[in-house]
């Protein structure tokens, strides 16, 4: 018996590449990105993160804003703020909503978020703003959806912004050009283990 399974697949390898290549050719286009990564699954601000390193790597800069988040500190603010000339960090967060407890200051501190983000997406010289935890602020009611994507529309036409996440509101779907949403399928901290140096912090 002849084994033509080489062949056959260099066959359908070539018709893939076919495919891939005109999908390619298609690409032509150059602009700022607005990408969402949201659901309930871990990772998305770790993925927001690693297109950080990504930028860092093509000399770009980079400006981050972690809204929430802020009552602890993270191996990823850790890291980042090693490179003051290329990533302007900011924590605005006062802690998870139910450490908080407090509405009004969650608001506020909300606010003054995003004041720091409209200042980093009207600078030209910021090719990437990560809004760590925004889906989660426009969730709850803390800012005005329509006024985000406004003043996110207006930004320089080059620069991306990464949004990331749970519960990203309908319009902000709506307006990225790439949008995750990642899945819970299972968790360590459902099987009774804490957080961990690394992966989670």
């Amino acid at each position: 018996m002849v084994n033509n399974r080489p062949e056959r697949h260099k066959k359908r390898m070539q018709r893939q590449k076919d495919v891939v290549d005109k999908q390619v050719q298609k690409a032509n286009k150059d602009k700022g990105l607005l990408l969402v990564i949201t659901g309930n699954g871990k990772g998305k601000s770790s993925s927001g993160f690693g297109m950080v390193a990504r930028a860092l790597g093509h000399n770009m800069k980079v400006g981050i804003i972690q809204f929430i988040k802020g009552a602890f500190s993270t191996g990823e603010e850790a890291f980042f703020r090693r490179f003051p000339d290329e990533v302007d960090y900011h924590i605005m967060g006062d802690g998870f909503t139910w450490d908080t407890q407090n509405l009004e200051q969650d608001i506020a501190s909300a606010k003054a978020g995003w004041s720091v983000c409209q200042k980093l997406l009207q600078d030209p010289s910021i090719d990437m703003v990560l809004l760590d935890e925004l889906n989660i602020v426009l969730k709850m009611g803390y800012l005005e959806t329509d006024s985000i994507l406004n003043d996110i529309a207006q930004r320089p036409a080059m620069q991306h912004v990464i949004i990331t996440g749970r519960g990203a509101p309908d319009a902000i779907i709506e307006a990225g050009d790439t949008v995750s949403r990642i899945e819970d399928v299972k968790h360590a901290f459902r099987a009774g283990i804490q957080a961990q140096k690394g992966i989670e912090l």
